[in-house]
């Protein structure tokens, strides 16, 4: 499978960029990357890196002249930077030329070609990031972590049916349950969006379980958990830094007499354990789910190694064929609706 990577989107590009796709390549021998990108550049990491004949069979590189910065707007992005590796990227896809795409550029241009020249999946007004979030007993998906500021009820049914597909197919939750995010659990708790978008997600064909708070996310964790794009950007962004910040606590206050450090040494294998855990390098690209092509968002500041997960993220979701099963059961939501709405009752 061939998947473009926009050599030059993230803090480190194109080197981590480069390094982690040619990780990838060991380890997938059913990959094939083009690099988007400063042609010349990206030559010179290959170079420096010494990919070898072997690798060189497996990957390619597609010129683009253009850079999207953190500052550019993303419509101007789209509009004026024609010749941008994430747009170029995109089209790329959009032309039949790769199987997925991966970026780790600006988030905002990022969406938004995507949505222009992708378009959404039948049934989809809106595409929604999704991201992968760690608990002490298993994995959530979070959606939408930031495709969109602002959200209808519609939309967060869609993101609840897309995030229900994703969990089952590709994080092998057999019957995942979906909470909305609110700040109360009755049904008549939180904002007119999301009582709205909860009598929505009730009548779905999905377990749909009602709403979760901002306690349940970690210590009552449910499988998909569904919300606009503001709530859940800062719901990822705090999470990372608050697990980087504990860290940095627990090296500060470990360090600070010998007991305390000896203490440190035998339990190093356990907080090896959590590092991982919380380490979004683990878990490489959020999916950007609605759109017609596998597109994969990566963090800004992704190393080599996110970069490597996120290539197989894109792996997995192009294997596990997930938008046809997108449009499969948002056309089947949509049969359902009307029996639904006559009768008052929940799908089943």
């Amino acid at each position: 499978m061939k998947i473009a990577l926009d050599a030059m989107g993230g803090d480190f590009a194109p080197t981590s960029t480069v390094t982690g796709a040619l990780e990838a390549l060991r380890k997938y021998p059913d990959v094939e990357i083009i690099f988007v990108g400063d042609q010349p550049r990206i030559e010179k990491e290959l170079a420096d890196l010494k990919a070898g004949p072997v690798l060189a069979k497996r990957f390619s590189i597609h010129h683009a002249s253009q850079v999207v910065d953190m500052s550019d707007s993303a419509i101007d992005a789209v509009r004026r930077k024609k010749d941008s590796s994430i747009s170029r990227a995109v089209e790329l896809l959009a032309d039949g030329g790769a199987d997925a795409l991966v970026s780790a550029g600006h988030t905002g241009a990022f969406v938004a070609a995507s949505k222009v020249k992708l378009r959404t999946l039948p049934g989809i007004d809106r595409p929604g990031i999704a991201t992968i979030m760690p608990t002490e007993t298993n994995l959530f998906l979070l959606i939408d972590a930031g495709a969109n500021v602002d959200s209808e009820p519609k939309h967060l049914l869609q993101f609840g049916i897309m995030g229900s597909v994703y969990s089952r197919e590709v994080m092998g939750r057999k019957n995942p349950r979906v909470g909305l995010m609110s700040i109360g659990s009755e049904a008549g708790k939180g904002n007119e969006l999301t009582k709205e978008a909860y009598k929505a997600l009730s009548k779905a064909k999905i377990n749909f379980i009602g709403n979760v708070e901002g306690h349940d996310l970690f210590n009552k964790p449910v499988d998909v958990v569904v919300c606009d794009g503001f709530v859940g950007n800062v719901i990822l962004k705090t999470s990372e830094s608050l697990a980087g910040a504990i860290f940095s606590w627990l090296k500060r206050e470990l360090k600070k007499d010998l007991v305390r450090q000896a203490g440190a040494l035998l339990a190093k294998e356990a907080f090896y354990t959590i590092r991982r855990r919380t380490n979004t390098e683990e878990y490489g690209g959020m999916p950007l789910l609605g759109v017609n092509g596998i597109c994969i968002k990566a963090h800004g500041n992704s190393t080599p190694k996110a970069i490597k997960n996120a290539i197989r993220v894109a792996r997995e979701a192009v294997t596990q064929q997930i938008n046809p099963l997108i449009i499969k059961e948002i056309a089947e939501h949509e049969e359902l609706l009307h029996d639904v709405t006559t009768s008052g009752s929940r799908a089943t």
